[in-house]
């Protein structure tokens, strides 16, 4: 709009420099191809089920925003066209189909705002995803009709109604003949586990085939390609493929190319004020009663008002459909230029009000947020521990068996497994979360889409049947964009009532050390985790496959654990879980406490040192529990004995945060994860050589603030050592004599 005439354009010498005859053509002739393939691509994304068989919920909202929307505003507009004086002929005319299109919701409007608000994943999001798609089956069916009845080419009464009737063969023959061609496809990329590039060229062909038919069928150009995106199955492997080839271009280049052309249409100067406010009012209406056709129904099936009435701004969403038929109405000389103008400042106006409005009014971290303790230090005796394992692939396996494992499950204090495959949305719009059912054959269980989740469970299976009557195992796949899915970890965390959630590293270490891979979508969504979550969070570094990684399950050998413990709440965590595993027959726990040379008499001292005789109490006869403690006076000394440590465990925790100390000087200077912490961040490094697995461990924080570090009130000891020497066998103690200090 800026360079079109109603700015810079209006400049005869400016819009013959930027925007020459010849310039407008070829923009014109890419955002044909854009509008093309972004709607074929959208019809593709789009979830066909969501339109045959839609949620009873999405059903009841979806119509009465259709029917409310479509019937009372051309109420009103009649009752305008009827009243108001000397109104505009041009306006008059087209004032019914302008009122028409504010029943219409595109879900790829929908999706592209929500995924730009980060609330997709929401209950929220997929509702208004949902409705979307069942309403977008009713609005390209009227979309159709109306385009044929508004054609110039149509003139005698009854042909209008052929143009609609050709219309439907056209999509009927889509359905009945591509349908199965695009299965087959399907079926044969599944097999070669890659889609061939001559298929991919086949699909483009008929991409501008149909649209060409759609063209002479006196429909607009979009319908064929449209359809026929229905019939790709949408996901991996073909509809993901598909995507992948044509998004990029049609997104990034061709659509945007589409707006801009609609902008330098676009000339505010043809705007009469004296009729224009009618128009205004007819969309203003259209707005309020969609939000109130959104929230009645909403809130019938027991969503709050501000859900419903956030449900309904997100359902008020203007975009790409709206335009589409401004643009056509135009072409037909249904629309005037003024009528134009006002329908794009509109839908320009109602997307700068929504998104904010949005954003005010809803932030989804606060449903899910902590009120009560959910940590493995504040976990009764006698008590499932739930532990939600976060998987990507199948890489992730072996070790994350090994820390469930060695969470020592018993008949009474059982583990249960919340599993959650993660499995990035391609190729679709609707994200996708399946609670799997652990006793049906996964097979049947599993999508297309997630098929790789087959294995993960089967592989997570074997070790609740190893453990039978011990641990047990909810087996559930996130199908969604990675800026959005910890909505998901955070919310099934929530429900399940998790006490920690282990995501793994977003590094992989090659076989000589040196990091392989570097995904920062998995570094994004473990620091979304390490903010929201509702319960403790332990972020897996996997780097026992240096060492062979040694599987605990059906094995004799000794696996051995350490727990730094330096101090702080984390620390504490940690060393709470490590308890736990030490009472496992296989593992044997040694807790390094490092001290600061010269703050024997510090509150934060006593105090752990009341923490660790506490679970030294806990541990009386358990010589697997070994605490051993070593006073350094820097971060150089502190480095270097736990580089000396390292190649004696198999298993290292420790904690993510903790205070500033001289413990800690100079080894975060050069941090390259600081969602790790300082001694975290060391341990990933490539520069730090090791062959453990390390799990750092950040204890849950309510509305912000970390929980106290005692699990209940201990007595205190008035001693300058932490721990009593005689009472900690299989444990040494330094102790600091005051008149030593220099």
């Amino acid at each position: 709009m800026v360079f079109g005439p109603s700015l810079l354009g209006n400049l005869k010498k400016i819009s013959d420099i930027l925007f020459p005859v010849k310039g407008i053509i070829v923009l014109e002739t890419l955002a044909t191809w854009g509008l093309t393939f972004f709607l074929f691509s959208m019809g593709v994304k789009m979830d066909a089920e969501g339109i045959v068989r839609p949620q009873r919920k999405c059903l009841a909202i979806g119509t009465s925003m259709f029917l409310c929307t479509l019937i009372l505003p051309q109420g009103l507009t009649f009752l305008l066209m009827r009243y108001v004086p000397k109104l505009d002929r041009s306006l008059r005319n087209s004032l019914p189909f302008l009122s028409a299109t504010q029943a219409l919701t595109s879900s790829a409007v929908i999706g592209c705002l929500l995924t730009e608000l980060k609330i997709l994943n929401t209950d929220i999001g997929r509702t208004a995803v949902s409705t979307a798609i069942f309403s977008d089956a009713i609005g390209i069916t009227m979309s159709a009709i109306a385009i044929a009845i508004s054609d110039k080419r149509t003139k005698n009464s009854i042909i209008p109604w052929l143009a609609v009737l050709q219309a439907a063969v056209l999509v009927l023959v889509i359905l009945l003949v591509a349908r199965p061609i695009m299965m087959w496809i399907r079926n044969q990329a599944q097999e070669r586990k890659s889609v061939r590039e001559s298929h991919i060229f086949i699909i483009f062909v008929l991409v501008l085939v149909f649209a060409f038919l759609s063209e002479i069928s006196s429909q607009h150009y979009v319908l064929g390609p449209l359809a026929f995106g229905f019939t790709i199955p949408a996901g991996p492997p073909l509809g993901s493929a598909v995507v992948a080839k044509v998004d990029t271009l049609a997104t990034g280049l061709f659509y945007p190319t589409y707006l801009a052309v609609t902008g330098l249409k676009t000339n505010i100067y043809t705007i009469d004020p004296r009729s224009s406010w009618v128009l205004g009012v007819v969309f203003l209406f259209a707005s309020v009663v969609k939000i109130g056709a959104v929230m009645l129904p909403a809130c019938y099936y027991e969503q709050t008002i501000r859900e419903a009435f956030v449900l309904g701004l997100i359902l008020n969403a203007k975009g790409i459909t709206e335009l589409m038929m401004f643009n056509i109405w135009k072409q037909t000389k249904l629309l005037s230029d003024q009528e134009y103008a006002l329908a794009v400042i509109y839908v320009v106006a109602i997307t700068a009000v929504v998104t904010p409005l949005i954003k005010i009014l809803y932030d989804p971290s606060n449903k899910f947020s902590a009120t009560k303790r959910s940590t493995i230090q504040h976990l009764k005796r006698e008590t499932e521990l739930r532990i939600m394992a976060c998987i990507h692939s199948q890489d992730n396996i072996p070790t994350m068996v090994n820390v469930l494992e060695v969470s020592n499950a018993t008949e009474e204090n059982p583990v249960a497994v919340i599993a959650l495959i993660l499995v990035e949305l391609v190729g679709r719009i609707t994200p996708v979360l399946i609670a799997h059912h652990p006793n049906v054959n996964l097979n049947t269980s599993v999508n297309s889409s997630t098929s790789n989740s087959n294995k993960i469970i089967k592989g997570l299976s074997q070790y609740a049947e190893y453990n039978e009557r011990r641990a047990s195992l909810q087996p559930f796949t996130s199908i969604s964009h990675y800026p959005t899915m910890h909505e998901d970890i955070v919310r099934i965390a929530f429900e399940k009532k998790a006490h920690i959630v282990i995501l793994p590293f977003h590094k992989h270490y090659a076989i000589d050390g040196t990091i392989g891979l570097v995904n920062r979508a998995h570094q994004s969504l473990n620091i979304n985790v390490i903010e929201k979550a509702p319960c403790s969070v332990g972020i897996l570094i996997d780097r026992g496959i240096l060492g062979g990684s040694v599987s605990v399950l059906n094995s004799q050998f000794i696996f051995h654990v350490a727990v730094i413990f330096l101090g702080g709440v984390d620390d504490a965590e940690a060393l709470a879980y490590g308890s736990r595993m030490s009472s496992h027959p296989n593992v044997d726990l040694t807790v390094a406490r490092f001290l600061l040379f010269g703050e024997e008499n510090c509150k934060e001292r006593k105090q752990d040192s009341d923490l660790l005789e506490e679970y030294r109490r806990a541990n009386a006869g358990n010589e697997r529990f070994v605490v051993v403690e070593e006073v350094v006076k820097d971060g150089a000394k502190l480095s270097s004995v736990i580089s000396s440590m390292v190649d004696c465990f198999d298993l290292m925790l420790v904690g993510m945060h903790h205070q500033d100390s001289p413990l800690l000087s100079g080894i975060g200077d050069w941090s390259e994860c600081p969602e790790l912490g300082i001694i975290g961040d060391m341990l990933s490094s490539a520069d730090f050589q090791c062959s453990l697995s390390v799990l750092v461990v950040q204890q849950q924080r309510i509305s912000g603030k970390p929980i106290s570090r005692t699990a209940k009130p201990v007595d205190k000891q008035p001693l300058i050592h932490d721990v009593p020497v005689e009472q900690m066998r299989g444990s040494w103690t330094i102790t600091v004599n005051e008149n030593d200090r220099k």
